[in-house]
């Protein structure tokens, strides 16, 4: 594979739009335990707003000053194996292709010094933060991704490159979803006996029907909840839910229904006769949504905490009462592992999840600021899947996305000094 010295990058170097641009930096050199991949399709987290504004002060970035040591942004995002180091060259070939998990439960092993403290109490970094990110023409796969088993690879050669790219946000969903815990008794004098997952016959609210609370319900319908309640501000974007997921659904005998969010409440206390939800998952990053969501709960119900609220209105109200009399559970989740990386490819293999249905644009790295400056202002319903290796005049909007849409797309786009594998 022939690979050119330098690369197009979205790089943060302080806080603010002002220091965010795709810039040409060089393309790294693997050391003899790392490898070097080609980024053939990258997604756009909204994760990534709060890195933009809160620059050096975001937590996970563990007291790394991104003013002096600027960093390239990307946790979504699949890879092709371009060069391996010396160390690695029974392990790793030129031409393979991977799933990258971007949280990476490894110690820092470069630049120690660039952390808090020298690194002292950290056990946690990740890619598109103090690791090189996936928003860029290639990647840098270092001893701490390769350590931690981030590196995951396809199940199915021949999966498209966007589906591959939305395995880590589908592994969030399905890593949130396994955090849940309920405890089922045969009778009174019967132990009891924990299981993960949402409730079997049970009623599921989700709060919060963009693309990933989509997901959440598409993910969700596994567990044969009986019943899932969807719940937004907007309607337009319920209809779409609901069309996207109401028949698959009922095919597993499973009911969607989706309300508006001041119907929520009564909704939950109508289909319950009372006694609340089973499972809520909290799907939007606001305050009130949440401090809604836990008025929902049944007795020994879960509340799931997914989205992150921002830095001003992170502290929640709770009243002891539910905790202590109810026995809700309250849980949340920040990124995946490894094996919630695998699940989600294998649930995109075996047609569990669609994920051609969450592609609402593609782009190229250009893009990156004014599809952020979109999710900021809302104006996004799905997911953005941008080819680091293509040039277009303006951002594309689409129904859905597929494997001949996405070759059609390369082979018109794809730079000519580049080539990607047929299939």
């Amino acid at each position: 594979m022939t690979v050119p010295r330098t690369m197009d990058a979205v790089v943060l170097s302080g806080t603010g739009f002002e220091n965010l641009c795709v810039r040409q930096v060089p393309v790294p050199e693997p050391g003899p335990d790392q490898v070097l991949a080609r980024v053939d399709a990258a997604g756009v987290c909204s994760s990534l707003l709060m890195i933009v504004t809160q620059g050096a002060d975001f937590v996970s970035l563990n007291g790394w000053d991104v003013n002096r040591y600027p960093i390239i942004l990307g946790e979504e995002g699949t890879v092709t194996i371009a060069r391996v180091g010396g160390n690695l060259e029974e392990q790793y070939e030129a031409g393979q292709r991977f799933a990258v998990q971007p949280a990476v439960d490894v110690v820092p092993i470069n630049h120690r010094g660039r952390y808090k403290d020298h690194a002292r109490g950290v056990n946690k970094v990740g890619v598109g933060l103090t690791l090189p990110g996936l928003l860029a023409q290639y990647i840098l796969i270092t001893e701490e991704t390769l350590a931690g088993r981030c590196l995951v690879r396809l199940p199915d050669e021949d999966m498209p490159y966007f589906a591959a790219a939305l395995a880590e946000p589908i592994a969030c969903v399905y890593a949130a979803q396994q955090h849940h815990l309920h405890f089922h008794k045969q009778g009174p004098l019967a132990p009891r006996i924990p299981k993960a997952g949402l409730r079997a016959g049970g009623i599921t609210v989700v709060i919060g029907a963009g693309a990933m609370g989509r997901m959440h319900v598409e993910m969700a319908l596994p567990y044969r909840p009986r019943l899932i309640i969807l719940s937004d501000l907007v309607q337009h974007r319920l209809d779409n839910a609901h069309a996207q997921l109401c028949e698959k659904a009922a095919c597993g005998g499973v009911v969607l229904t989706t309300v508006m969010a001041d119907q929520l409440q009564a909704t939950v206390s109508e289909v319950s006769e009372g006694k609340g939800a089973d499972d809520v998952i909290l799907a939007v990053g606001s305050l009130d949504a949440l401090q809604h969501g836990l008025g929902l709960l049944a007795k020994g119900g879960v509340a799931d905490f997914f989205s992150a609220l921002p830095p001003d209105e992170h502290k929640v109200t709770l009243d002891s009462k539910l905790v202590h009399y109810d026995e809700v559970t309250l849980v949340g989740s920040t990124g995946g592992q490894p094996s919630d990386l695998v699940a989600a490819l294998d649930a995109m293999t075996s047609g569990q999840i669609d994920p051609g249905s969450y592609v609402f644009s593609v782009g190229d790295l250009e893009h990156c600021p004014r599809v952020l400056k979109m999710i900021q202002q809302k104006q996004i319903d799905g997911k953005t899947i941008l080819y680091p290796h293509t040039q277009l005049s303006h951002l594309q909007f689409v129904n859905r996305w597929d494997t001949p849409r996405e070759q059609a797309h390369l082979e018109e786009h794809l730079r000519l000094y580049h080539s990607y594998p047929g299939r």
